[in-house]
C-alpha cells in the first residue's frame, strides 16, 4: 500500500505545485519588480522572477522557472528560435489608430534641418540594441538604403557599421564604453536602470540634445511636445509627428507575452490578467522614474493571439527579413546557390525532384533543391519559416501570402509574344462553363452542383464567389450550390460532396484536398468535375475547355469537344466558349512566384537561369518547365510561355491591382472563407 499513498501523495503535491497554478512574471528592473509585487498583493495568482534582462527571462520561462514576461518584437524573434520554443499569447492593442501594431518612426527637432539622407555624422538615441523601433526597423532602413555601408556579418559586426555612421550614440544593450553608449546617461544596460532607455528614454535623449535623431514608435511623443518635432520619411521630406501613417519606416507588430507552448497556461495567463482585475497594468505611476513597465503605458488592452501562431507568423516575413538582414547579413540569402522549391502532393514532387536532378551544374551542385506539403498553405508557412523559398501560385494566394508578408517575384506570361518586352503584364479571364442547351445560366445558377478549381483561388472561387455575394448579400454559399467540390472546404462540407479524390481507394484521404491528389482539384480538374457529371457549373480560366477538347488534353478528355460547352454570362445570355472577352466575370492577374522579401533578387537571377536552360525556347531540353508529363498545371501552368519579372518593390495589392482587390474585399466580407493562416496573418491590423 505505501507505493500507492506515495504515489496519492506526490499526485496531490503536483497539482498544487503545478505550474498552471499560478502566473510567474519575469521582471528585469528594480521598477518592474516593484510594480509586480503591487500586482500580486491585489491578484495572489502573480508572483515575480527578477532577473538582469530580456535573454535571461527567456531562459527562465524555457527552463519552467518563470512563465511569462511582455517582450518586443526583436525579443519575440528570439525567444521563438528553437533552442527556446516559446510562443506569443498575448498582443497589446494601442487603441483605434493603431490596433495591433505600430509605427516605427525616426523623430528630429522641428529646427534642426536634415533630411533622413543627411543622417551620416549625425548623434542618435535608440529604445535599446535588437528593439524593433529602435534598432532593428531603422538599421535595416538605413542599410537597405545605402545609407550605413555593411555588407554582411562576414564582413564585420553590425553594431561597428552602426557606430562608424553616427558619430555618437546611445543603444541601452550596446557594449560599454564604445561610442555606441557615448550618449547615454547611466550604465548604457538595456533596462530601466539607463534613462535613455526605451521609446520614452530614446525621446528625452533628444529632448536633452545629447541626440539628433530619436528612433521609437509613433506614439511616444507627448501631445503638449508634438509641435516641437517632426517625422523624418524614406523619400527625404519631412511630415508633423500626427501624419506617422504617411512617413515612417516601417509597422510592427506590437510587444506580445510569450509563455511556452502549454494552452492551459496560455489560457491562466490571459484569464488571470483581464477578468476582475482590480489593476492598472497599462500605468507606470508610483514604481519610480520608469515608463512601459511590464506592458506599454500606451496600450488600451490585451488581446488573445489565435493558438496557431508562432513568432515567424507573429512578425510577419517582411519584419522576419528585417531581422534575418541584421543578424545573418549575406547569409540571409540562398547559401547553397540554389532555391528550395515547394511542390504540393507527390505529382508536383514528382517533377520538382527530375527538375532538381536536371538543373545540376559542372560542379555537381544543384540549383533547385525540393520540399513538398500538403497544401499551398502549408508551403506559404515553410516559406515564412525558411523551410522552402518560393513557389508560383494564383491570385487568390497570392493574396493570402502577401497577407503574411511575402511577395510576388516573377509572373507568368500566356502570351509568347509578350515574352520579349517588359511591363506587359499576364492576364486571364475568369469564366463559368456550362453544358449547351443545360438551361443553366446566371439567373438559374442557384440550386445547381458547383466544380471550384479550389477555396481561396482566383477563378474558381474569389471572383465568382465575389459575385454572388454581391447578388445576395449572404455569405450561405452552401445554400446558393447545395452539392458541389470546391478542394480545400472542410470535409464535411456540402462543397466536398461531389469530390472524388484519387478516385482508387475507399475511405480515400485524398478526397476535397486542395492539392492534385484531388482529381478534381485546379482548372482542368474543375472542368473536369462538370464533364463527369459531378457539376452543373465549373468555374476555371478561359484557356480550360480548349485545352482540354478537340483532341486536345489527357485520356479522360480525348472525346470532348468544344462545342458542346458554353459561357454563362453576368446579366447576359450564355454564349460561346470563344467569347470570353465579352463574357466573363473578371480579368485577373496571372499566376506569380511568390518568395520572402531579402530573397527576391536570388529568386529572380535562378529561374531566369532555369528559363533560359528549360523554357519553351528550348526545343532539346531535358527537362521542361512548364510541360506537365503526370498531371496538369505541376509547379507552374502548362499555358506558360515564359517567366517574367515583377518590378523589385511591387507589393502584393499593387501587384493584383485595385478591381482584383475590390473583388477580394467583397468575399473577406464572409469570415468563412478566409482561411486559418489568413486569420492569423492579418491578426495585425496594419497587415489587413
Amino acid at each position: 500500500m505505501k507505493p500507492l499513498l506515495l504515489s496519492a501523495l506526490f499526485g496531490c503535491l503536483a497539482v498544487f505545485a503545478s505550474p498552471t497554478t499560478t502566473v510567474r512574471w519575469c521582471l528585469k528592473s528594480d521598477q518592474e519588480l516593484k510594480k509586480c509585487t503591487a500586482l500580486a498583493a491585489k491578484a495572489p495568482v502573480f508572483s515575480c522572477v527578477k532577473r538582469q534582462n530580456s535573454l535571461e527571462c527567456i531562459q527562465a520561462i524555457q527552463a519552467g522557472e518563470a512563465d511569462a514576461i511582455t517582450l518586443d518584437g526583436g525579443d519575440v524573434y528570439v525567444a521563438g528560435l528553437k533552442n527556446y520554443a516559446l510562443q506569443p499569447i498575448i498582443a497589446e492593442d494601442y487603441g483605434q489608430d493603431s490596433d495591433t501594431c505600430y509605427y516605427a518612426v525616426a523623430v528630429v527637432k522641428k529646427d534642426s534641418g536634415f533630411n533622413i539622407n543627411e543622417l551620416k555624422g549625425k548623434r542618435s538615441c535608440h529604445t535599446g540594441l535588437g528593439k524593433s523601433a529602435g534598432w532593428n526597423i531603422p538599421i535595416g532602413t538605413l542599410v537597405s538604403m545605402g545609407q550605413i555601408q555593411w555588407t554582411g556579418t562576414d564582413d564585420r559586426p553590425v553594431e561597428e557599421a552602426v557606430s562608424e555612421f553616427f558619430s555618437a550614440s546611445c543603444v541601452p544593450g550596446a557594449t560599454r564604453g564604445s561610442n555606441l553608449c557615448a550618449q547615454c546617461k547611466g550604465d548604457c544596460t538595456k533596462s530601466h536602470s539607463e534613462p535613455y532607455y526605451d521609446y520614452s528614454g530614446a525621446f528625452q535623449c533628444l529632448v536633452e540634445n545629447k541626440g539628433d535623431v530619436a528612433f521609437v514608435k509613433h506614439v511616444t511623443v507627448p501631445e503638449s511636445e508634438k509641435a516641437n518635432y517632426e517625422l523624418l520619411c524614406k523619400d527625404g521630406t519631412r511630415k508633423p509627428i500626427d501624419e506617422y501613417k504617411n512617413c515612417y519606416l516601417a509597422t510592427a507588430p506590437p510587444h506580445a507575452v510569450v509563455s511556452r507552448k502549454d494552452t492551459e497556461l496560455a489560457d491562466l495567463i490571459y484569464t488571470s490578467l483581464t477578468t476582475n482585475l482590480d489593476f492598472n497594468l497599462f500605468s507606470s505611476e508610483g514604481y519610480g522614474d520608469a515608463k512601459n513597465l511590464m506592458f506599454k503605458d500606451s496600450a488600451k488592452k490585451l488581446v488573445r493571439l489565435p493558438s496557431t501562431i508562432d513568432s515567424f507568423l507573429y512578425l510577419g516575413a517582411e519584419y522576419m527579413s528585417i531581422i534575418r538582414s541584421l543578424k545573418e547579413g549575406k547569409s540571409s540569402s540562398v547559401e547553397t546557390g540554389a532555391i528550395k522549391w515547394c511542390a504540393v502532393g507527390k505529382t508536383e514532387t514528382t517533377k520538382c525532384d527530375t527538375w532538381s536532378i536536371d538543373s545540376i551544374v559542372g560542379d555537381g551542385k544543384t540549383k533547385i533543391e525540393c520540399e513538398s506539403a500538403a497544401t499551398v498553405e502549408e508551403c506559404v508557412k515553410k516559406i515564412m519559416h525558411k523551410e522552402a523559398d518560393a513557389m508560383a501560385v494564383d491570385g487568390g494566394q497570392v493574396y493570402t501570402a502577401g497577407k503574411c508578408g511575402l511577395i510576388p517575384a516573377m509572373v507568368e506570361q500566356y502570351n509568347e509574344a509578350l515574352c520579349s518586352t517588359d511591363g506587359s503584364a499576364s492576364s486571364y479571364y475568369a469564366v463559368g462553363v456550362v453544358r449547351k442547351n443545360s438551361g443553366v445560366t446566371w439567373a438559374t445558377l442557384q440550386g445547381k452542383r458547383s466544380c471550384h478549381t479550389g477555396i481561396g483561388r482566383t477563378a474558381g472561387w474569389n471572383i465568382p464567389m465575389g459575385r454572388i455575394y454581391k447578388r445576395t448579400g449572404s455569405c450561405n454559399f452552401n445554400e446558393f450550390f447545395p452539392q458541389g467540390c470546391a478542394p480545400g472546404a472542410d470535409p464535411t462540407s456540402s462543397f466536398c460532396s461531389q469530390c472524388i479524390g484519387n478516385n482508387k481507394t475507399v475511405g480515400d484521404d485524398t478526397k476535397c484536398r486542395a492539392s492534385s491528389e484531388e482529381l478534381y482539384y485546379g482548372y482542368a480538374g474543375a472542368f473536369r468535375c462538370l464533364v463527369d457529371g459531378r457539376g452543373d457549373v465549373a468555374f476555371i480560366k478561359h484557356t480550360i475547355v480548349p485545352e482540354n477538347s478537340d483532341n486536345a488534353g489527357p485520356d479522360w478528355a480525348k472525346n470532348l469537344r468544344s462545342t458542346d460547352y458554353e459561357l454563362i454570362c453576368p446579366d447576359a445570355p450564355n454564349a460561346p466558349i470563344t467569347a470570353y472577352e465579352t463574357c466573363n466575370f473578371a480579368l485577373v492577374p496571372a499566376h506569380a512566384v511568390i518568395t520572402r522579401p531579402e530573397l527576391r533578387n536570388d529568386v529572380v537571377k535562378i529561374l531566369q537561369d532555369q528559363q533560359a536552360k528549360f523554357g519553351n525556347q528550348v526545343t532539346d531540353a531535358s527537362f521542361r518547365m512548364f510541360q506537365s508529363d503526370e498531371g496538369k498545371n505541376l509547379l507552374f501552368k502548362d499555358s506558360t510561355k515564359c517567366l517574367q519579372e515583377v518590378p523589385s518593390g511591387t507589393t502584393y495589392d499593387q501587384f493584383l491591382g485595385p478591381d482584383y482587390m475590390t473583388a477580394m474585399s467583397n468575399i473577406r466580407n464572409c469570415a468563412e472563407t478566409v482561411s486559418d493562416l489568413e486569420k492569423t496573418c492579418t491578426f495585425h491590423s496594419c497587415r489587413q
